[in-house]
């Protein structure tokens, strides 16, 4: 059982390159997430105008709490690009609600992302990190917006420094900092690192927001989590592919409720809304090809899941994903 200051942390989904597009967003605000974050847009796109890019930061009718991620390592282009999505000013612009903060990307792992010195690869210069933050700052401090980051434990086992970079962070003018507790090189495994998370809430003023992020799977990891690090907020990641209800169960967790996990009947359908969704936004072709991998997330241990996804992997239409799916009449 947790005490009222448990019951009432923010829940947020993670940034999700591929996955946290504006009908994902929308399923976990449905089921329970108190915030969201878009995929990570490149500051340099969005300085170039490229129309492509600038679809990412689409912010839908009941968005009501979503930030809008940035990567890039010029402070410069990060504080223009920072400032057009603050505005709404800029050519596809789409905002429903006005962004609830600009975000700034320093844990993206991936190879391409950090070869470019992108992501985690601002860890391995925390003064950078510090003038990134504090570009980002005096371009959206116009339009009342606060500054977030997203960071991890650092580079590699030989530089965990996510209370060094933390610090030079809030020193510039972050409000809120949300700690994966791997390094860069551990990727998404082995476990993450409480520890981490709890050196950086102790290392910073409390008018400073530290969110707890990493193996977050169940209501019990949330509430170890919090006890573990006194973090003010917990960020849910690759647990709430095709399990959007994971906000649900947490939130039943804290609030010491009943919590009842959907049929497989209701993941099956609501895996056909989401598909909807993104086939409406997308188009048919695209947004198919993109359904496939993200509705084999939702039979994850039903029975004959394994024939389904191979019959995902084929699918060329909507109907067919319907089929594969056996829903009818969405």
């Amino acid at each position: 059982m947790m005490n009222n200051i448990g019951k009432n942390i923010p829940l947020i989904l993670a940034p999700m390159a591929g996955f946290t597009d504006a009908p994902f967003r929308l399923l976990c605000r449905r089921f329970g997430a108190d915030r969201t974050v878009t995929e990570m847009i490149s500051a340099q796109a969005m300085v170039y105008k490229d129309q492509k890019t600038a679809v990412l930061a689409k912010i839908p009718e009941g968005d009501t709490q979503c930030a809008i991620q940035i990567f890039g390592h010029d402070p410069a282009v990060m504080g223009e690009a920072a400032a057009m999505l603050a505005s709404g000013e800029y050519s596809g612009c789409t905002y429903a609600h006005p962004p609830q903060a600009i975000d700034i990307n320093m844990g993206c792992p991936v190879r391409k992302i950090v070869t470019s010195g992108d992501g985690s690869a601002l860890m391995q210069n925390p003064a950078l990190c510090g003038q990134i933050v504090a570009a980002v700052h005096r371009a959206i401090q116009p339009y009342g917006l606060p500054v977030t980051v997203k960071i991890r434990a650092g580079w590699d086992s030989a530089h965990v420094n996510a209370v060094e970079v933390a610090a030079a962070c809030a020193d510039n003018g972050a409000a809120e900092i949300a700690v994966h507790g791997r390094t860069r090189n551990q990727m998404y495994a082995p476990s993450s690192d409480n520890s981490i998370i709890r050196a950086v809430r102790r290392a910073l003023p409390d008018s400073i927001s530290v969110i707890g992020n990493g193996d977050v799977r169940s209501g019990d990891d949330t509430c170890r989590m919090l006890e573990e690090t006194g973090c003010d907020g917990v960020m849910i990641g690759r647990e709430s592919l095709g399990n959007p209800w994971i906000f649900s169960a947490v939130r039943a967790a804290l609030a010491d409720a009943l919590y009842t996990p959907p049929t497989e009947e209701e993941m099956r359908r609501t895996a056909m809304e989401l598909i909807e969704s993104i086939v409406q936004e997308k188009g048919e072709e695209r947004g198919v090809r993109e359904s496939r991998g993200r509705a084999a997330h939702f039979i994850r241990g039903m029975r004959g899941s394994s024939r389904m996804r191979e019959q995902l992997n084929r699918a060329q239409t909507l109907e067919d994903l319907r089929n594969i799916l056996e829903v009818n009449g969405i």
